[in-house]
């Protein structure tokens, strides 16, 4: 604790109670934490967060939407969004500044009214697929990851990333969108390029 030196171990001794009294099952939550929907969230164990992340459950069937595993570590300013179904696995790593949704504002798919550009925005329809993150994923800083999405167990999401399809178990994925450029070789003990 005294790493962070006097002013930030009073801080991280206030989150540690706070984290105690409102998220017993969890290892550390920094405030500010916003949550919209908490009993729609379902949380697993030994949660880490950093400051000024937000979840948002807003599910259209009234069941649990958002899904977090056992040891996840969420950086500083994530924005994770669910409506239909989010799920992210164990021992997850979330670096600062992603953000994860299963919804938009549209479908923008061939003959929708609801999507028209003359329809504002907040106006428009909400669409959803599910989005699932496998064990031990790693998300870089800045990635944005979108509706309809499964990332396998042992991915690794580069920094900066946009993931709009399917990301493969053990694999590297950069760019936006983001495409698959290494995948571990367990025979090999090492990552190929693709």
């Amino acid at each position: 604790m005294f790493r962070y030196g006097l002013w930030g171990g009073l801080v991280l001794f206030k989150n540690l109670v706070l984290t105690k009294v409102f998220f017993s099952s969890a290892r550390l939550v920094r405030a500010p934490f916003r949550i919209r929907g908490r009993r729609f969230i379902q949380f697993g164990k030994r949660l880490t967060t950093g400051t000024d992340c937000r979840l948002d459950a807003m599910p259209t069937n009234g069941q649990v939407c958002l899904e977090l595993g056992d040891n996840i570590q969420i950086n500083d300013s994530v924005h994770i969004a669910a409506i239909n179904s989010v799920k992210i696995g164990n021992k997850v790593l979330i670096a600062s500044k992603v953000f994860i949704s299963d919804h938009n504002h549209g479908s923008y798919g061939y003959n929708d009214i609801h999507s028209s550009p003359l329809v504002p925005p907040e106006e428009r329809e909400l669409s959803s697929d599910p989005v699932e993150i496998g064990d031990n994923v790693w998300i870089g800083e800045f990635v944005a990851i979108l509706p309809g999405v499964t990332i396998g167990k042992g991915a690794i999401i580069g920094t900066m990333s946009v993931v709009t399809k399917d990301i493969p178990e053990y694999s590297i994925a950069v760019g936006s969108p983001a495409k698959v450029i290494k995948k571990y070789d367990f025979e090999q003990e090492k990552w190929l390029k693709i």
